[in-house]
């Protein structure tokens, strides 16, 4: 019997550890954004292919390049303002893609918005994650910690925003948390809400059980 409660005890904080920060599946206020084997509430011109396992896979057409076709982005149809943002991805080596957040204008997500950056950061210290690496806040701050997978593993990224206030869980453990009208770089403005939106980089990419909440 105290081996039986040993055991499940530990299944316990196994399970408790892996969904660390990040919401339950199903939580009450979270809509999908793939519904019955399509995209539910998001707009894109890209290649994002749904997959038999309900995943999204972003295969890049021939001369699809670089990561100005902001049309290709897989983006919401409406604005948020306060929200949750929880959605699993992968790459290959080099891999390189971004989560945007208070996109004012869905033309320009870049110049209009804030990213949340996803790459390969294989290898990084924590000491040295710098704003382009993953989990870094583009032009504003790097991710407190590198909490990299290996290349072709899943990753699940929560980020949450409630006010001015952002917070970045990346694989159970939070990479950001702070005030983001503060520390905003010269120029860039904070919009009280935006489209979310997720970067076409021409590289293959794949996404799955995005969800978002209002708050």
């Amino acid at each position: 019997m105290k081996q039986t409660f040993l055991t499940l005890s530990l299944v316990l904080f196994l399970v408790n550890t892996i969904h660390a920060g990040h919401p339950e599946n199903n939580d009450a206020g979270f809509t999908p954004l793939i519904v019955d084997g399509k995209l539910s509430g998001l707009i894109t011109e890209g290649n994002w292919k749904i997959q038999e396992d309900g995943s999204i896979y972003l295969e890049p057409r021939k001369g699809e390049e670089g990561w100005k076709r902001y049309n290709h982005y897989l983006t919401t149809a409406e604005k948020y303002g306060d929200f949750v943002f929880d959605f699993e991805y992968k790459h290959a080596e080099g891999g390189n893609s971004g989560f945007y957040f208070r996109v004012s204008d869905s033309a320009d997500p870049v110049e209009s918005g804030y990213e949340v950056q996803i790459m390969d950061s294989t290898g990084v210290a924590d000491d040295e994650m710098g704003h382009h690496d993953l989990g870094g806040i583009i032009k504003t701050k790097g991710a407190s910690k590198n909490m990299s997978k290996p290349n072709n593993e899943w990753n699940r990224m929560t980020v949450t925003m409630k006010g001015n206030h952002l917070t970045v869980v990346l694989n159970g453990e939070t990479v950001q948390d702070f005030d983001l009208s503060k520390e905003k770089p010269e120029g860039k403005e904070l919009d009280a809400e935006g489209y979310l939106s997720i970067q076409d980089h021409g590289l293959p990419f794949w996404v799955r059980n995005l969800q978002v909440k209002g708050l």
